[in-house]
């Protein structure tokens, strides 16, 4: 069954140009470098926004790149945004988002520092969790020479980024500190066990992340078939059982995408906490349908992050 007439019309053309993955180990080198090819062909905006780099040491000896955009309009200090790439936990780098960070770094007058944690299957978990929070510990301990204020740091996430993003939070909250004042989780890849289900949603996942990727995806970052027991909440951060604690959050996700139901139950188990959260379901939305640059939908999406950031950082 098609759910392609359930999708947004100002969505259809996003539909023609994303690539069909099939995700295996043998073509996963080959999808990597699709990725990396259409990230550096696209054109960066002249935007007000100074850009510089930062390479840094991870406890583990390697080292990890930092991609740093700072707005020329800004408070002194300024908030951050610690931003982590999407990409099924497999693929993408934190060049990715640099037009996207170049725009949020003015709509909302923060730093931005993206960060370039180690893929999956060459680093399975806790590899890319552990790099993100080592790149974490080094926006605070700089947030002075950086002109940040370190009491508004928050984080942002796409897709595997956002599921990243929130088991950041969860980390840095068992490991007290360093402090996030909020959290963004658009469309976050959240749960191990979504794909596994025997009765799984039927209007959903069809187009850009199927259940197949997923498994892919969340196997190469356990190690193991995803949906099993022990999983860690810090590589999956639907499997926390205490959400108490956490910073305030915002989630997005489209209708279609296939994992509107696990950010729906991560919303409401939020709740639960006493954590305020801020919900949007994006009708006839699919994965990345952001893509669809100018589309109305895309755009009410774009609003609706960048106000809750502005909210947080500023009230």
């Amino acid at each position: 069954m098609s759910t392609r007439s359930l999708v947004h019309p100002s969505l259809l053309p996003g539909l023609e140009i994303m690539p069909a993955f099939a995700f295996t180990p043998e073509a996963l080198p080959v999808v990597r470098q699709m990725v990396n090819e259409g990230i550096a062909a696209q054109p960066v905006p002249e935007l007000p926004v100074t850009f510089h780099e930062e390479t840094i040491e991870a406890p583990g000896g390697h080292r990890i790149s930092l991609r740093i955009f700072t707005p020329d309009q800004r408070t002194h200090p300024a908030p951050a945004i610690y931003q982590i790439h999407g990409g099924g936990y497999v693929m993408g780098t934190a060049q990715m988002g640099d037009i996207g960070n170049r725009y949020l770094a003015v709509a909302t007058g923060a730093v931005v520092v993206a960060v370039d944690y180690r893929l999956a299957p060459e680093t399975p978990h806790p590899g890319p969790i552990e790099d993100c929070y080592a790149g974490l510990q080094w926006l605070h301990a700089n947030a002075k020479a950086l002109g940040v204020d370190a009491a508004r740091i928050a984080t942002k996430g796409e897709s595997a980024g956002g599921g990243l993003a929130a088991a950041l939070a969860l980390l840095a909250r068992d490991r007290g500190g360093p402090a996030i004042c909020f959290q963004t989780l658009i469309y976050p890849m959240l749960d191990d066990r979504t794909g596994v289900s025997s009765e799984p949603h039927p209007y959903v996942g069809e187009f850009c992340w199927t259940p197949e990727s997923n498994r892919f995806g969340w196997g190469a970052l356990l190690g193991q078939a995803p949906g099993g027991a022990g999983v860690p909440a810090h590589a999956a951060a639907a499997r926390a059982e205490n959400l108490n604690g956490l910073p305030p959050t915002f989630i997005c996700c489209g209708a279609l995408d296939l994992f509107v139901e696990e950010d729906m139950e991560f919303a409401r188990r939020l709740l639960r906490a006493g954590v305020p959260t801020e919900l949007h379901i994006y009708p006839g939305a699919y994965h990345g349908f952001d893509i669809n640059v100018g589309s109305p939908l895309v755009e009410t999406m774009a609003r609706d992050f960048t106000g809750a950031l502005r909210s947080a950082f500023f009230g």
